[in-house]
């Protein structure tokens, strides 16, 4: 059984939508006009350092933070499960009316037993609340993507930066809907890079953010935004003892988001390549204890039976041994390149698999008994979950 992630969305069992469609009042009988703006990227590296200014920051970006509600199950006479509703946050990216956020707020269960909201709505900060449909959801990097119809309304799409240049310390704001109070902001740091956390599917996500800024239960799915209101990323969870946050959340980064937002928004779907093998980081004292000939690389531990790894012939180790309070399996091949692109560490590994698609041949160096090898490999598709 894999650890409890913490994911931010809030679940009311038996709960009411309370308003789901527009009220008859002056405020939605009032015209509206669909702000079609294309608003340009500024990118971590440019221009001169802005000052943080968290209520300008929140004037300006807080109108496209929607408030996001799943309803899960009922829907008959004979339906025995009760309805639910899940309560979390979104952002719009862009005038046509699409809308990004986590994939676990618009979904239930894991792996090959995900199932999609029955109705989703979303409410905006002037109190417009409207249906939405799902384009897709990627449980493997928890992104969905979401789209409205944008008639009367008027949009406020986020920026969205680059995640590459971030650093730590760097002053960050998240807008969201913890415990489901709607537009609420905190802000914080950058408190860490290159962050792994758990998908849907138990895989991990690269490249997460870590903040201190507060990031509670409803949360999910906001937008991690920087000084110039650029999304950094989508906040997906915490890691608490207490179940609130406590200083410690994370957010998919930007640069995913915005490749699979691409896919969805093409494809509805996004298919993932996959090795099938587990490895750990090598390092100096590490390389020293079982004589590995590099000093970095990914040390394959485990091959999947009948992988694509397995089937190009990539060994995992046969011999147990403990070193610095860790088991490892001695005598696996270590991965040290991928298509000619050195691999230093196992997220390298995971990250040059990612330019690549199910039916991929690839070429692996591999160091062997002292010497370097390179292996062909056709990757297949990733499973739902792991060990699938």
């Amino acid at each position: 059984m894999r650890r409890a992630r913490g994911l931010c969305a809030l679940v009311v069992a038996g709960a009411a939508l309370g308003g789901c469609s527009l009220g008859r009042d002056d405020r939605a009988e009032r015209t509206r006009t669909i702000e079609r703006t294309t608003r340009v990227e500024i990118f971590q590296d440019e221009g001169p350092q802005q000052a943080f200014d968290a209520q300008r920051i929140y004037e300006r970006e807080a109108p496209g933070v929607v408030t996001v509600f799943s309803v899960f199950g009922g829907g008959g006479v004979l339906d025995r499960e009760p309805e639910q509703q899940g309560v979390g946050s979104g952002f719009v990216v862009g005038g046509e009316g699409e809308i990004a956020t986590n994939a676990h707020v618009v979904t239930e269960g894991e792996g090959g037993d995900l199932k999609r909201a029955g109705s989703v709505f979303v409410q905006f900060a002037d109190g417009n609340q409207v249906e939405a449909r799902i384009v897709g959801v990627d449980p493997n990097s928890d992104v969905a993507l979401l789209r409205i119809d944008p008639g009367g309304l008027t949009l406020r799409p986020l920026p969205l930066g680059r995640s590459h240049a971030l650093q730590v310390g760097a002053p960050v704001a998240a807008i969201g809907s913890p415990y489901g109070e709607p537009q609420s902001l905190s802000v914080g740091v950058i408190s860490g890079l290159d962050r792994s956390i758990d998908s849907l599917t138990g895989f991990s996500i690269g490249g997460a953010i870590q903040t201190d800024a507060a990031v509670n239960r409803g949360n999910s799915g906001g937008p991690l935004v920087d000084a110039r209101g650029r999304v950094l990323g989508i906040n997906s969870q915490i890691r608490s003892t207490g179940g609130g946050g406590e200083g410690v959340g994370f957010a998919v980064p930007v640069d995913t988001v915005r490749s699979v937002l691409a896919a969805l928004r093409r494809d509805g779907e996004i298919r993932y390549a996959f090795l099938g093998v587990q490895t750990t980081a090598v390092y100096p004292q590490l390389a020293e204890r079982f004589d590995l000939p590099v000093d970095e690389g990914a040390w394959v531990q485990e091959v999947t039976g009948d992988g694509p790894a397995d089937d190009a012939g990539i060994e995992e180790g046969d011999d147990r041994e403990r070193f610095q309070a860790r088991s490892y399996l001695v005598g696996g091949d270590v991965i040290t390149r991928v298509q000619g692109t050195p691999v230093d560490a196992p997220e390298d590994l995971s990250a040059r698999l990612l330019d690549f698609r199910p039916g991929d041949v690839v070429t692996l160096t591999v160091l062997r008994d002292g010497r370097e090898r390179r292996v062909r490999v056709k990757l297949e598709e990733r499973p739902q979950e792991t060990g699938g």
